[in-house]
């Protein structure tokens, strides 16, 4: 789980910072702070548990501000379009 965690994460923020896959980002960090949480329980792996929980987490915050900053954007231009 901890392993599983810690790709999630990283992959959530790839997708966040390249901003294609902003969906796929926002899922894959929700489901690795899941994989994060459950991984804690084992006191081997909790370290990089832990580790896929935060990563997780900023990616998710990442891929919530892409997200929100692109619909502004996009609401943006169109009512600037509208304008002309």
């Amino acid at each position: 789980m901890a392993v599983a965690a810690l790709v999630l994460g990283i992959v959530s923020i790839v997708f966040a910072v390249m901003g294609l896959g902003l969906p796929l980002g926002f899922i894959c960090g929700v489901v690795g702070i899941v994989m994060g949480i459950m991984g804690k329980k084992d006191i081997r792996n909790a370290g990089m548990a832990k580790a896929g929980f935060i990563c997780s987490i900023v990616g998710t915050v990442l891929s919530v501000f892409a997200f929100v900053a692109c619909s502004a954007c996009v609401g943006t231009f169109g009512l600037a379009g509208s304008l002309l």
